[in-house]
């Protein structure tokens, strides 16, 4: 059994916490630079202009891509022969949450209850984490701030089977045109599709962490990803809702089984700063 100390875990989650919220992913940015070529109106390639020097910027002065740095969500595969030693996994990502928000001067944006009160709980945390075990003795971290714009507009619906690819299609195109200019598109469009209420919605938002614009393995799945985004990019809504062709980057679709009676899809978009970064222990 390897072990790990604690202390190492919050170092590198503070790391990688400030890294996500300053430097956009390489394929993000080439996508973003690509968009100024394809976009057919003058002001959207000229939005799009200023998303590509905002995200270079950034990266040059080490500062945050958006000032909203997002909900701090960590995808974590553990290995089953690591232990933590000196403090558990959760408590060592959340004190590196705190110390990599603080470091970096990023904006806290956490309330400690969503209704009552709403008090900023001043350090970002508590983050949110999905955990899964893996064999193996490492542990790989991804952190993927989620912004509240793109994050508001993001949707789930429990289909009638008989909906099928048509109702999935759909659903996935009325939830981008009806949010707008409000989630900062360009987006990336991440649709879960199976499981149970809660497995859609996470595996919408894992499929953001997919290198941009890599197609589904499944076959039927790359063939629907290709036909949502172009209907999304047919509908005008353009760069920041202002009108054009480049209203996503890519769609993504992740799939799971699901019961004989149900067909859940949830809709998971994120702007056009697609930020995560990574380590592993």
């Amino acid at each position: 059994m390897r072990e790990v100390g604690y202390f190492d875990i919050v170092e590198r989650v503070a790391e990688i916490c400030v890294k996500a919220a300053c430097l956009l992913p390489e394929d993000v940015f080439a996508a973003l630079e690509k968009s100024v070529g394809i976009e057919v109106s003058e002001l959207g390639a000229s939005l799009l202009r200023d998303c590509v020097r905002n995200s270079q910027v950034a990266s040059e002065k080490e500062c945050p891509i958006c000032q909203d740095t997002g909900f701090a969500v960590f995808f974590v595969e553990m290995g089953e022969e690591v232990r933590v030693e000196g403090g558990s996994l959760a408590g060592a990502i959340s004190e590196g949450t705190a110390l990599g928000y603080s470091r970096g001067y990023l904006r806290k944006s956490i309330v400690d209850d969503p209704v009552f009160g709403r008090r900023n709980t001043g350090d970002n945390t508590p983050p949110v984490i999905h955990l899964e075990l893996v064999p193996g003795d490492k542990i790989r971290i991804v952190v993927a701030p989620k912004g509240g714009g793109s994050e508001n507009m993001s949707a789930l619906a429990m289909l009638k089977p008989s909906d099928g690819k048509r109702g999935i299609v759909e659903f996935a195109v009325k939830t981008v045109v009806e949010a707008g200019g409000n989630p900062c598109p360009p987006l990336v469009v991440g649709i879960g599709v199976g499981g149970t209420f809660e497995k859609a919605a996470i595996l919408a938002k894992k499929s953001l962490l997919r290198p941009l614009g890599q197609p589904s393995t499944s076959s039927g799945y790359a063939l629907m990803e290709a036909e949502i985004l172009g209907r999304i990019n047919s509908s005008g809504v353009g760069p920041q809702g202002l009108g054009g062709s480049v209203t996503a980057l890519a769609v993504h679709i992740e799939h799971f089984p699901c019961h004989i009676a149900s067909l859940p899809v949830a809709v998971n978009l994120n702007c056009h700063a697609a930020r995560h970064a990574e380590t592993t222990i």
